[in-house]
């Protein structure tokens, strides 16, 4: 011990790096396969220790942390011979034994049967691990059951790495070489990842969305047969080349599959089968760059690249947090992707938008006003809670799909389907400046949507509300509602001596999720392909002719979306409350525009007088956050699962943020009305002809 230290040590013999790495080289096991596994255990518990063993030796210079114990390893083992001999035996000893098929072609890549069967293994994971398997390579990666390993291996520098695969890579006959058995292992994962991606590649509903391409010319066969010359060529390096071209080729394919998605509509299991592929890309490039790196340190680093990519998926596979990440990003993808071409999402850009947007939501707020007559009408109606909810949903969703039919506007349902826009926008193709410009271009648009809808919505549910009031009491002598009941209206309207707020924060919630039934109905329809089925079908043919069956395919196209996510936000207007009282929860459901016109409908009903006392007042302010949180908790929610869906980082979201900030401050006006139009330019002066020559 005090040789050994003197000797690697002489400016700190005493230091306890160098005594545990003494006793650690000394008793390096041969023959007991567990023995080997704890030795392993405890070399890179001892690579790990936070003490650093730099300055030891009088020519060494000061070190990080991570790379000083691995070069003093280095160190000893080339002034060691008979240790780098155990060494070496114990490296082969494992290379021999052990199979890393699994390690290079599953780890990260494993198929998901489904959210609640992958739950159930992950689970039983954590609480019973599996018993482990010597002979699988896959089994090293639990020597690292934390992801701030990966960290530290990234700290290791690729030199002394190099190095120390070198000194314990020839073990002794008849040991196999390292080198080689892992190069085996890097090829036959590549044909089984080769094989299984070009199975998924070449599914029909792939190939469906590629329909430009024959089958012979796909490039996901030529991947096998690729990968074939590089298993026949020993990995040479023009099949790599290759195979490179091949993989790009694939993925260029994947691309364009992805692009017509929002045409073809997806599925859980397209999107999946996409990602697979992709996944399934990435390894083999990763593969190919190892097996294409010169010896040494290059390819000591390409394979310290690869570790950690492992790593990074071996800790996501066992993680309960980002299998439920995944499966909602899969579902939130297959509505949201569609929830952005349903719905009312016209972008204003001009003065006359505007003007016809304003004009489309007066029309909705004309329908909302008559709606909250009915709704105030309905509640006096002696009737048994379930016929109550029966007609309640079907005065709201009848008012809502005539909105739809008709082509007029409801403010509260835009905010999800431009959350949805502004997010697939931030997702897009192309440089990052390219889609700020469109950005720049879209977020006003958006916001002037908003308000032009606000402001046609609300004054003219106000003005309607108003005028069905004065009609009612001129027709009957009464007014439309009972003082009891108006006072009523105004009371649960009252910001803070009612939950009204909390209730329009529901409301929110609900809004965002008629949307997502709405996008999801509307994917569903494209995605199965029924409008092609509609039109084709021979009973509407035989009914409405050729013409009207494609017109009828045409109409359901473009109608189906909106149709469901009305049918849906009216049922759970009316559903909401009666199921919240069954469990003894009171809930209510605030809308922006159907709460003003029955604020505007109680306020008839009680006069002018009531109108000008405070509770009328806070009640109008009530209102105000009742519109607030409409909007806000709609466009919140459905923002969040768009970004979630598109995979668009919290760093761009902030990014985005800030800059709409900075766009409101100095130009506050591009976001609540559209520039005027600029004046025509003028036609340039046509140029006088000269009067012609004539003979005279």
């Amino acid at each position: 011990m005090d040789a050994f230290c003197l000797r690697y040590a002489p400016r700190a013999p005493g230091h306890a790096a160098v005594r545990d790495l003494c006793r650690l080289l000394y008793v390096i096991p041969s023959e007991d396969r567990e023995a080997r596994d704890a030795w392993v255990e405890r070399c890179i518990a001892w690579l790990r220790e936070p003490r650093s063993a730099s300055g030891l030796h009088e020519e060494e210079e000061p070190q990080p942390l991570a790379a000083s114990r691995l070069k003093l390893l280095v160190r000893v083992l080339e002034g060691e011979r008979t240790t780098r001999l155990s060494l070496s035996r114990l490296v082969g000893a494992i290379c021999a034994e052990a199979h890393g098929l699994k390690l290079f072609a599953q780890v990260g890549l494993a198929d998901h049967p489904g959210f609640l069967s992958e739950l159930a293994d992950r689970v039983l994971q954590r609480l019973l691990p599996t018993p482990p398997d010597p002979e699988r390579l896959s089994d090293l990666l639990h020597l690292f059951p934390k992801p701030e390993d990966v960290t530290w291996l990234e700290s290791l520098p690729a030199g002394s790495l190099a190095r120390l695969l070198a000194l314990v890579g020839e073990p002794p006959p008849p040991l196999p070489d390292p080198g080689m058995v892992f190069r085996a292992h890097l090829v036959d994962a590549l044909m089984l990842l080769a094989t299984r991606t070009a199975a998924q590649g070449l599914a029909e509903e792939v190939r469906d969305r590629s329909p430009g391409m024959a089958f012979r010319a796909s490039p996901f066969l030529r991947l096998r047969r690729t990968c074939d010359g590089v298993l026949a060529r020993n990995a040479a390096p023009d099949t790599l080349r290759e195979l490179e071209t091949a993989v790009a080729d694939c993925r260029s394919v994947t691309d364009t599959v992805t692009q017509h998605l929002e045409q073809s509509g997806l599925s859980v299991k397209l999107v999946y089968r996409l990602d697979a592929i992709r996944g399934g890309l990435d390894r083999l490039e990763a593969i190919a760059r190892v097996l294409g790196a010169s010896p040494g340190e290059a390819r000591c680093r390409e394979g310290l690249a690869l570790i950690l990519h492992l790593l990074r998926q071996a800790h996501e596979e066992r993680s309960v947090r980002e299998l439920a990440k995944t499966h909602l990003r899969l579902m939130a993808r297959t509505t949201i992707e569609r929830v952005g071409h349903s719905g009312e999402h016209p972008l204003i850009s001009t003065r006359a938008e505007f003007h016809a947007m304003v004009h489309s939501a007066s029309g909705g707020g004309l329908l909302a006003a008559v709606t909250a007559a009915l709704s105030l009408f309905l509640d006096k109606l002696p009737l048994a809670p379930f016929f109550t909810g029966l007609v309640s949903t079907f005065n709201y969703a009848g008012s809502f799909v005539l909105m739809q039919f008709l082509g007029l506007t409801l403010a509260a349902r835009q905010p999800s389907m431009t959350a949805a826009m502004l997010a697939g926008a931030m997702g897009g193709k192309g440089p990052r400046p390219g889609r700020l410009e469109r950005l720049e271009e879209l977020i006003p648009c958006l916001t002037r949507s908003q308000l032009a809808a606000l402001l046609g919505n609300l004054s003219c549910v106000l003005l309607a509300s108003v005028g069905l009031t004065l009609l009612y009491h001129q027709s009957t002598g009464r007014p439309l509602l009972e003082p009891e009941q108006a006072q009523s209206v105004i009371d649960s309207l009252h910001p803070w001596r009612s939950a009204t707020l909390a209730w329009a924060a529901l409301t929110g919630a609900l809004l965002w999720a008629a949307s997502l039934a709405s996008g999801w109905l509307e994917n569903f329809f494209v995605y199965r392909r029924l409008p092609e089925a509609l039109a084709h079908h021979r009973g509407l043919q035989r009914l409405l002719g050729d013409a009207g069956a494609h017109g009828l395919a045409g109409f359901m196209l473009r109608h189906v979306g909106g149709i469901g996510g009305a049918l849906t936000l009216g049922v759970l207007l009316a559903v909401v409350p009666k199921v919240g009282s069954f469990f003894g929860l009171p809930l209510e459901v605030r809308h922006v525009t159907l709460s003003l016109g029955s604020l505007a409908l109680a306020g008839g009903a009680l006069g002018a007088q009531a109108v000008l006392t405070w509770g009328f007042f806070a009640a109008l302010l009530g209102t105000l956050g009742i519109a607030v949180l409409n909007i806000g908790v709609s466009f919140a929610l459905a923002l969040t699962v768009a970004l979630r869906a598109r995979d668009i980082t919290s760093q761009e979201s902030w990014r985005l943020l800030r800059w709409v900030g900075l766009r409101l401050m100095k130009e506050p006006r591009s976001f609540l009305l559209p520039p005027p139009v600029p004046p025509a330019p003028a036609a340039p002066e046509q140029p006088v002809p000269a009067p012609a020559q004539t003979e005279g």
